[in-house]
């Protein structure tokens, strides 16, 4: 399995999640988890997903869910799940 790690940071408005899961899901990413928040007009989602079966390489699927990002206003990153790992490690 190839977990990878996303996030998605800015103001809220309709339709950040379903345009980002829309993606993944048109490019085979399965969603393994999900959590998002949101504090007074912000909006914070972190994802875990599996991109196993995505044609697309990783750096492919990263630039392009930016893209997205961008054109509705978030920022979105992606990372490998041992590099956000050993980022985040205490």
């Amino acid at each position: 399995m190839k977990k990878t790690i996303i996030t998605v940071v800015g103001r809220d408005t309709v339709g950040i999640i379903a345009k980002i899961c829309t993606y993944l899901a048109e490019n085979q990413v399965n969603i393994l988890d999900i959590s998002q928040t949101i504090v007074k007009e912000y909006f914070n989602m972190m994802m875990i997903v599996d991109m196993q079966r995505s044609e697309k390489d990783f750096g492919t699927l990263a630039e392009e869910l930016e893209q997205i990002g961008e054109h509705i206003g978030v920022t979105v990153k992606m990372q490998h799940e041992d590099i956000f790992n050993k980022m985040h490690r205490i």
